[in-house]
């Protein structure tokens, strides 16, 4: 490998999402001080020239290194994590930061079965002594408490029946609160027990017939609300939800939160929709997943998502 391929590649390896280890070690382990310095020259993105005369690493970059090496370490232990225990410390993590993450509460809570969720605030109990709905309570202080506390105690109806009848009404209820301008569709009791209690055939049913009312689909119509657009998704619609996550968070440009949700989303759905997740995201976005993982990924992170995702073909 010429030099200047050789700093091309570098620079990737430094750029993606986890970092390529087998590079460092056959490349940059052999260069001398002067190789090095040229490097840190030749790359003002990640180095910039001191006053005093040395090329410095920007602080940034520093610590998204720091936070790249350890990205092949939390895909694993997160893989090996109990389910329960892995979505137990997902709704933990996104209540803790300073501004709770409600995409994770949703994400989490509506795309689990009944059996799944009660499992998780079984772990939750016995991991923090406290319970999901009143950390949520606790957490929350805007519209959406009422909602996430309700979704996340929900015991669906996982059966193959569905009343139509009843589905075209309930359908009826969303198109009569979206024409309705003074209405805060968050805080609506009717709107919170469908979302919450429905089962997820019957939302299906309802998303539906909200078609056939009024020629768009419900979350369309729920750009203005986008927390009630996401629960949604996540329950009508999981694997296009989730093709669109991944999309979003394999990219060089995105915040670290952005980046970590493509972990998220592969080991946590490794063993349930990952085919109809790559046929979806196939379908919408005419690359491949593992096209999509590879353009933008480094090393052993790569190749333990691109291990992971094959198991479903």
């Amino acid at each position: 490998m010429s030099e200047a391929n050789a700093y091309a590649a570098l620079t990737k390896a430094f750029s993606g999402l986890g970092v390529d280890e087998n590079l460092f070690i056959s490349t940059l382990g052999k260069w001398n001080r002067h190789q090095r310095e040229i490097y840190r020259v030749s790359t003002p993105g990640f180095f910039k020239e001191d006053e005093r005369q040395f090329q410095r690493w920007d602080d940034h970059h520093i610590l998204q290194l720091r936070q790249e090496f350890l990205r092949l370490k939390d895909a694993v232990v997160i893989y090996t994590m109990h389910p329960w225990e892995r979505d137990g410390r997902l709704f933990k993590e996104a209540l803790l930061l300073k501004v709770p993450q409600l995409n994770v509460l949703i994400e989490t809570a509506c795309t689990r079965s009944s059996e799944e969720l009660l499992g998780a605030r079984r772990a939750y109990h016995s991991l923090f002594d406290h319970s999901i709905e009143e950390d949520i309570a606790h957490r929350l202080q805007n519209p959406e408490r009422k909602l996430l506390v309700a979704l996340v105690t929900s015991h669906r109806y996982e059966g193959p029946r569905v009343n139509d009848d009843l589905a075209k009404a309930e359908a009826k209820v969303f198109v009569n609160a979206l024409k309705d301008a003074k209405k805060n569709l968050i805080e609506d009791e009717e709107i919170v027990r469908i979302l919450s209690h429905r089962s997820k055939l019957h939302l299906k049913a309802l998303y539906s017939h909200y078609k056939e009312m009024t020629g768009n689909y419900l979350d369309e119509d729920l750009d203005g609300e986008l927390t009630l657009k996401q629960v949604v998704q996540c329950l009508c619609s999981p694997q296009a939800y989730f093709s669109n996550i991944l999309i979003a968070s394999l990219r060089l440009d995105v915040d670290e939160s952005a980046k970590d949700s493509a972990t998220r989303v592969i080991v946590t759905r490794a063993d349930v929709d990952m085919k109809q997740i790559k046929e979806e995201f196939h379908s919408k976005y005419g690359t491949t997943l593992p096209a999509k993982i590879e353009e933008v990924a480094n090393g052993s992170y790569k190749d333990f998502l691109l291990t992971i995702i094959s198991k479903s073909d």
